[in-house]
């Protein structure tokens, strides 16, 4: 089974959803502080990252600013801090999902599931796909994304995204429809949150966010792939 990280300070959570991640099956490791977290992170390469924001010694979003830097390692929030502009900004600086204390441990399993799911194996028979004159390019082999033979650093939600846009070419996907795709489940009050990875998602493959030319949205609905397949 895969092998999950808990970066959590208060040891009661810690211990509950250690408790019910061991349940399935998951290899569970633990850390109590960023620093820890963060030379965790480099020694033992997780499958999955299970992160608070109050930590001491190195902040949860600090330490998300760091590891994005060299990895897209599914990373879900479990933070007390609940409102609508903290969870976006969570979202914003790399976050795949976010889940408020008080939560439920059998829904945070869920999630980690559902994450995991959604990491594609890396066949040979996953094709390359080019649009625009190779202005972006989708290799699915290795899971990387190039913009004018550029490499772009995408979030796995950010990837998921657009690998799903990319291969449905102007079928329009509502917001619940998105978060269906990529978490595997329906979460209320989550679907808004899809704009700001397809924000971020834009700024990383467009050529002029504020023109874009291969998220295109659609007013009312969600979103759609506009791009032209060389």
């Amino acid at each position: 089974m895969a092998k999950i990280l808990i970066i959590e300070d208060e040891l009661k959570i810690q211990q509950i959803v250690k408790a019910y991640l061991q349940k399935e099956g998951f290899e569970v490791l633990t850390a109590s502080d960023g620093i820890t977290g963060l030379e965790a992170v480099k020694t033992h390469v997780p499958d999955l990252i299970i992160l608070d924001l109050m930590l001491p010694h190195l902040s949860g979003e600090e330490l998300l600013t760091q590891i994005r830097q060299s990895s897209d390692v599914p990373i879900i929030i479990l933070s007390a801090k609940s409102s609508e502009d903290e969870r976006i900004f969570g979202l914003n600086i790399g976050a795949d999902d976010y889940l408020v204390k008080p939560f439920s441990p059998r829904e945070l399993v869920a999630r980690v599931f559902a994450h995991l799911r959604r990491i594609k194996p890396k066949t040979a028979e996953t094709p390359i796909l080019s649009f625009n004159g190779q202005q972006l390019i989708i290799d699915d082999v290795k899971h990387e994304v190039f913009r004018n033979g550029e490499a772009v650093n995408l979030t796995p939600t950010e990837y998921k995204i657009l690998l799903c846009l990319c291969r449905n070419p102007g079928q329009v996907f509502s917001r619940s429809q998105l978060v269906e795709k990529v978490q595997g489940y329906q979460y209320s009050g989550y679907d808004r949150t899809i704009d700001s990875h397809v924000k971020n998602l834009r700024q990383k493959i467009e050529p002029n966010p504020e023109e874009p030319r291969f998220i295109l949205t659609v007013f009312g609905i969600g979103y759609k792939f506009g791009g032209e397949r060389d």
